[in-house]
């Protein structure tokens, strides 16, 4: 997919910046991550990981007061923005009113090197001239301590390093260090090459290593998406979706991002601005499950490590929604006052206070995050009677908070009730928990944990159905609808033609539904009524329309979704379902999860043209 922009409006000879947009490229490596905007300008990224502080952050704090990594092409008039097929590597166009043009590069190395995975905190900018004489300024501003210090900055013949009292970067680079520090103008008559990362001289030369990491880097991602097992229809759409899923890795612990960014309101001036960079156990399972459908076994393994410590480590039994990505149990959170916010809509938050909730489906989502595991032969490390053990833990405090009041999968606030949603997900804790206890042999575990299932599927059942509505209501014996009910179907409660649920989903479509367009609830919550659409939960519907059997519709609403992606194929949490522009944090893993999941249960069979 390719995006081309037009700024012909630009009279400076050197424009001002884009207006924060989501029009954004991600770049990353499985340790670090950075948003690149339609001119080539880096405007977020967080480092040394992706909680870290933003050394980049004019997403949340535009003008001369934010940080960015800008290439500027004087006179610029239009720009064109692609990924490298089926990789992480993002390359940028910019073209001047004469016709001279350049080329940004932009990517994170990772490759297999010395019987490991590289993946350095490091980010690479190739900028090379593509036609006649362009003339460029480099402006690289950092900022440390959420944008309160300024580092110091020394200087040597091909590199600066920028002191900051937590952490130094060092730029090597084989441009002229003078034009970078001052901003000056110059003519692009060949590549030059930029590599901000650690503190450490280069083995290499820098073109070379900027050269082999590039080849290197490209080549990983092409076989990674290689061994991807992909539907006929929509396969960019699905190798994009897998590609941002696995850029969501933390891999040094196994931890997965719900997004790369913090404090993107949910709409407009809506002080719905939430810190996603931590690692929810509800949207891991989520991202593992798709990447799990695609035959990407390795992030269920890798996040697998992760969860079995959270796992191990809650002893009282109380097991959070969300941890830190370094499985940080407290994660305390402020506001940066001093930031203006994306497009000046604050507050911008750090820290998320969710951890703090008791939201009981997260039991369900352990046990679904890990069943996999044991059924599954092709795996390095499968899970076996060990494993299990632990896992029944899990399965004793689904049972033990069944029924009882929580915050819900939503995270409301100053509200508590017997959510239908997280019954839902103790019902399947216990159901897959028999599931393996009968692949294991256990036949006492097996009638243990069916009976649960049983005595619980019968009461969420009787207690949701809510007559008057002719639909499964948010909670036992609520009236409200909900759209986390649809998951009923998927996880297994009850099939998809149970006139129950077919009644549902009419009963959503008529509540929930803007158009193609599904918001998550509709009962006001601390902020009010929501403004925009969940993209996930129009996903669910797609998901339960195509069950249903209504598949042209399912097909439509689809296309739809795909039509409100970003000119590179990425989606954020939610849509604003009149003016179609994409709000939330980004790039949202339950969202990109969606895409691959409609296109899976849509796609036409490899059999109708093979």
């Amino acid at each position: 997919m390719m995006t081309t922009t037009d700024t012909s409006t630009n009279t400076a000879r050197f424009g001002t910046p884009a207006q924060p947009s989501l029009n954004l490229g991600v770049i990353g490596n499985c340790s670090i991550s950075a948003l690149v905007d339609s001119q080539g300008d880096i405007v977020w990224s967080c480092l040394p990981r992706f909680d870290g502080d933003p050394v980049f952050n004019a997403l949340l704090q535009p003008g001369e007061a934010g940080s960015r990594f800008a290439v500027e092409l004087e006179d610029l008039v239009s720009t064109r923005q692609s990924y490298e097929p089926n990789t992480a590597v993002l390359r940028t166009i910019l073209t001047d009113r004469s016709g001279n043009s350049i080329e940004i590069t932009d990517f994170a190395p990772r490759f297999h090197s010395r019987s490991r995975l590289f993946r350095p905190v490091t980010l690479v900018r190739k900028v090379r001239p593509l036609h006649g004489a362009p003339r460029i300024r480099v402006r690289l501003k950092l900022a440390f301590d959420w944008g309160k210090t300024e580092p110091i900055v020394t200087r040597g013949s091909n590199h600066v390093r920028y002191v900051g009292t937590q952490m130094t970067l060092r730029l090597n680079t084989d441009a002229p260090v003078s034009y970078v520090l001052e901003e000056q103008p110059f003519l692009l008559s060949k590549t030059q090459h930029f590599l901000l990362g650690a503190d450490e001289s280069l083995s290499t030369g820098i073109a070379d290593t900027a050269l082999q990491f590039e080849r290197e880097t490209i080549a990983y991602w092409r076989k990674w998406s290689q061994g991807l097992s992909i539907p006929l229809e929509w396969q960019d759409a699905v190798i994009r979706s897998a590609i941002t899923l696995k850029l969501s890795l933390y891999e040094e612990t196994g931890a997965i991002v719900a997004a790369m960014t913090t404090s993107i309101p949910e709409s407009p001036h809506s002080g719905r601005n939430w810190d996603y960079r931590y690692c929810w156990l509800r949207d891991a399972f989520f991202v593992v499950r798709a990447l799990n459908s695609l035959s990407e076994t390795g992030t269920m393994e890798d996040y697998l490590r992760w969860l079995s410590n959270v796992v191990i480590e809650a002893t009282t039994g109380h097991i959070q929604p969300l941890y830190g990505i370094g499985l940080e149990s407290q994660l305390p959170e402020s506001t940066m006052d001093h930031f203006a916010g994306y497009r000046e809509m604050g507050p911008v938050r750090v820290g998320n206070q969710a951890a703090e909730h008791f939201q009981h489906d997260v039991y369900g989502n352990i046990v679904l995050g890990a069943a996999q595991a044991f059924h599954d032969r092709r795996l390095l490390h499968p899970a076996g009677a060990a494993e299990f053990r632990y896992l029944e833990r899990i399965g004793e405090h689904a049972v033990r908070v069944y029924g009882t009041p929580d915050a819900g999968m939503w995270e409301l606030r100053t509200r508590a009730r017997v959510h239908t949603s997280s019954a839902l997900m103790s019902w399947a804790a216990c159901d897959r928990l028999a599931k393996i206890a009968e692949h294991l042999g256990f036949a006492e575990r097996v009638h243990y944990w069916s009976a649960h299932a049983g005595r619980m599927r019968d009461e969420i059942l009787e207690r949701s159905w809510n007559p008057t509505r002719k639909a499964f209501a948010e909670s036992f014996g609520g009236r409200e609808l909900d759209a986390s009910v649809l998951l009923m179907s998927e996880v297994g409660l009850v099939d998809a033609s149970d006139p129950r649920f077919v009644s549902t989903v009419d009963a959503m479509e008529a509540s929930l539904c803007d158009g193609p367009f599904m918001r998550r609830y509709e009962a006001a919550d601390d902020f009010g009524k929501p403004e925009t659409s969940f993209n996930i939960c129009t996903f669910w519907r797609i998901d339960a329309l195509a069950r249903i059997g209504r598949t042209e519709q399912a097909r439509e609403i689809f296309e739809a979704m795909l039509a409100a992606r970003n000119p590179l194929g990425l989606l954020s949490e939610d849509t604003h379902s009149e003016t179609r522009e994409m709000w939330g944090n980004f790039p949202q893993t339950y969202s990109m999860v969606g895409v691959i999941n409609a296109a899976i249960a849509l796609s036409k069979p490899w059999r109708s043209v093979i």
